[in-house]
């Protein structure tokens, strides 16, 4: 979980699928900044994967490209901020947000994280490590059978492990993320996550209703528009 946390079966009313979009439409128009080609932009590649993967139409995709590209005279101007503290029960988390309204955002986690414990910056980022994540799943014609391990090693990642839907996780250097995520395609992987992310070095486990509390906390904050992708180290 420590590698991104996402809500598992969570019911999918329209308020919710809204904000799935605009927080893909926001990932594509971040990345399309390094370009529109999506040949010659990984990240855009693999944001538009995901998001054709959660069903967003053609229309808004194409439209999220033109506006981080600078087609169009509304141009985004959206920056990262992170953000780092502990959920109920000590649990270190890092909240990677989106934003286009810094003061905005920092009102709204400090009002989501009166539950936790928001912290300065570095207060819990020693506790994890910061490397390349490339989520991928095996294409109709992935090599070796679409077998994890062999595509790893092909690919140059350093780790991988199992994610959902029979998707797997592969973790790189940094510095590495484009090459690995190359290096899937081209072995008939479609990848559809391709960035830098935090990967929790010791995980906490909780008991069922510590770890209830925790997962409602975390399911406060992914509501929230701004919030991009959290990091948490829960085992």
């Amino acid at each position: 979980m420590g590698a991104g946390w996402k809500i598992a079966g969570k019911s999918e009313t329209a308020a919710a699928r809204g904000r799935i979009f605009t927080k893909l439409a926001r990932e594509i128009i971040i990345a399309a900044k390094g370009g529109a080609d999506l040949g010659g932009n990984p990240r855009l590649r693999a944001a538009v994967e995901n998001a054709k993967k959660q069903s967003m139409p053609r229309d808004t995709i194409d439209r999220a490209i033109k506006k981080g590209s600078g087609q169009l005279d509304d141009a985004a101007n959206f920056e990262t901020v992170e953000y780092e503290g502990f959920t109920p029960h000590r649990v270190p988390v890092i909240v990677n947000c989106l934003t286009d309204n810094r003061n905005r955002t920092a009102g709204n986690i400090r009002t989501l994280f009166r539950k936790g414990q928001l912290g300065s910056a570095g207060a819990v980022a020693w506790d994890f490590d910061r490397l390349g994540m490339i989520e991928a799943s095996p294409g109709p014609d992935a090599q070796a059978g679409g077998d994890a391990d062999a595509a790893a090693i092909e690919a140059g990642a350093q780790d991988l492990e199992a994610a959902d839907d029979g998707a797997t996780r592969f973790f790189s250097e940094p510095t590495d993320v484009d090459l690995v995520s190359k290096g899937l395609t081209a072995l008939g992987w479609v990848v559809t996550t391709a960035k830098i992310a935090w990967r929790a070095k010791n995980p906490v486990t909780l008991d069922e209703a510590a770890k209830a509390e925790v997962v409602a906390f975390l399911e406060a904050l992914d509501e929230d528009d701004d919030v991009q992708d959290i990091y948490v180290g829960l085992a």
